[in-house]
């Protein structure tokens, strides 16, 4: 069998040429990346997660406020933009442990500069409300 014939039927799928980011255009699918990396919740979990990998029930935890439905919804957001990894072990009870990508630990490095900025600036922002 020749290699003509070996993919002959197959279809191949062809990558879809994506236009230059642009953050200013309502239509760049960079504006949904960024809601993920830059939601309250978002920015939390990917700061959490430089600490270690984490278990579902140890985010809830150490994350105040989250409800279970928002955490799981933003943890498969940020595993699909490739950030964060899950991994799942066929026990019982089930485990389930999520970590950083390399990606996800370049972007969280980046957040955490942010976050950190918002703790130590804190003071001074509240005093400017109270103006």
């Amino acid at each position: 069998m020749d290699g003509d014939n070996l993919f002959k039927g197959l279809k191949m799928k062809k990558k879809k040429k994506l236009p230059p980011a642009d953050l200013y255009s309502s239509k760049c699918p960079s504006r949904e990346i960024l809601d993920h990396v830059t939601s309250t919740w978002g920015s939390l979990i990917l700061v959490l997660l430089l600490e270690k990998t984490y278990r579902f029930s140890e985010m809830r935890k150490k994350i105040g406020g989250i409800s279970e439905k928002m955490l799981a919804q933003t943890l498969q957001s940020l595993e699909k933009d490739g950030f964060v990894n899950r991994k799942a072990y066929p026990v019982i009870p089930p485990k389930v442990e999520y970590s950083l990508t390399k990606m996800g630990k370049e972007v969280a490095l980046r957040v955490q500069e942010l976050t950190t900025w918002v703790e130590s600036n804190l003071h001074k922002v509240l005093a400017q409300k109270e103006k």
